[in-house]
C-alpha cells in the first residue's frame, strides 16, 4: 500500500514563482493551493485556518500582490501583510515550518530602508515572519518559465523578446544600471533548501540572488536582441542602478548554480 503524501500549503500558485514550485514538489507532496480568490471571500481567515486542522509538514507564502506600482494602500497591505500575519501566526501556534518570500525591494534606493509601497508591505511582513521563527527569503531580479502572465513586473528578458515579436523598438536606460539576475529554478531550491533545513535557519532573512550584477545589456547580447538607448532625462527619480545580492547573506549550504547564459539558455525564449 502506497505511503500517504505529506501535505503542504503552497500560496500563490497561479503565479510566477508559485507555480515552478508547485511543479517541483507535486510528486512529493499533497498540495493544498491558496490563492488570492480567497479575499472574495470576507471569512477569508477562518477558511483559512481550517486547512490547518489537517496535518500540515510545512507553508511556502509564496503568493502576495507584487506590482511595485500599486497605491491602494488597504488591498496592498491586506494582501502582503495582513494575510501573512495571519498564516505565520498559525504556524507559530501549530509548529508547521514556514518559508515566507521575501524581496529585495526591503533595500529600496538607499540600501537599507524600502522605498514604495511594495516594499515596506513586504518589508514588516518580513519582520512578522521573522520574529515568529520562520524563514524569509529576499529575492532579487527572478526570470523565467511562467512569467508571462506578470505584466510590467516581467523580467527585462521575457519584455524584451515580447517586444521584439512585436517589432516594437528596444531601448535601454543609459549608464548601463546592473541588477542581480536570478534564475527562477534557483528560487525554487532555495525554497526547498530553506524547508529542508528550518531548524538551522529559522528566524532570519536571507538573499536569494545569483550573486553577480549583470547589464541589461548583458541580457540584450545573450538573447541577440539589437537596442538602441533613451535619452538620460526618462531615468526616474530615485532610479536603482545597482542591486546585487551578497553571498555572505546567503543560506549554508545554498547557492545559485544558474549564470545569467546558463538561465537564459534554460529559458529558451
Amino acid at each position: 500500500m502506497k505511503n500517504k503524501m505529506e501535505k503542504i500549503i503552497i500560496t500563490g500558485t497561479k503565479g510566477f514563482i508559485g507555480s515552478n514550485l508547485k511543479k517541483e514538489l507535486e510528486s512529493k507532496y499533497e498540495i493544498i493551493e491558496i490563492n488570492e480568490d480567497i479575499f472574495k471571500n470576507v471569512d477569508w481567515r477562518e477558511e483559512v485556518s481550517k486547512y490547518f486542522w489537517l496535518d500540515i509538514s510545512g507553508v511556502f507564502h509564496v503568493g502576495a500582490c507584487s506590482n511595485t506600482l500599486e497605491t491602494n494602500v488597504n488591498y496592498m497591505m491586506l494582501v502582503n501583510y495582513e494575510f501573512t500575519k495571519h498564516l505565520m501566526n498559525l504556524c507559530y501556534f501549530k509548529r508547521v515550518p514556514m518559508i515566507y518570500s521575501s524581496s529585495a525591494a526591503n533595500y529600496g534606493t538607499n540600501g537599507e530602508y524600502p522605498s514604495n509601497l511594495y516594499g515596506w508591505s513586504k518589508y514588516v511582513a518580513e519582520d512578522y515572519v521573522k520574529e515568529y521563527d520562520g524563514i524569509a527569503l529576499r529575492y532579487f531580479n527572478v526570470y523565467g518559465p511562467g512569467e508571462q502572465n506578470k505584466g510590467p513586473m516581467a523580467s527585462v528578458a521575457y519584455q524584451m523578446v515580447q517586444k521584439k515579436l512585436k517589432g516594437e523598438d528596444i531601448k535601454l536606460f543609459p549608464k548601463k544600471p546592473k541588477r542581480d539576475f536570478v534564475y527562477v529554478k534557483d528560487v525554487v531550491s532555495a525554497n526547498i533548501h530553506a524547508f529542508e533545513n528550518f531548524e538551522t535557519l529559522k528566524g532570519r532573512y536571507y538573499e536569494v540572488g545569483s550573486g553577480t550584477a549583470r547589464t541589461f545589456e548583458d541580457v540584450m547580447n545573450n538573447l541577440n536582441i539589437p537596442f538602441e538607448y533613451h535619452s538620460e532625462d526618462i531615468i526616474p527619480k530615485g532610479y536603482q542602478f545597482y542591486t546585487c545580492s551578497d553571498k555572505s547573506k546567503w543560506m549554508k549550504n545554498w547557492k545559485s548554480k544558474f549564470t545569467l547564459e546558463e538561465g537564459l539558455k534554460d529559458y529558451d525564449l
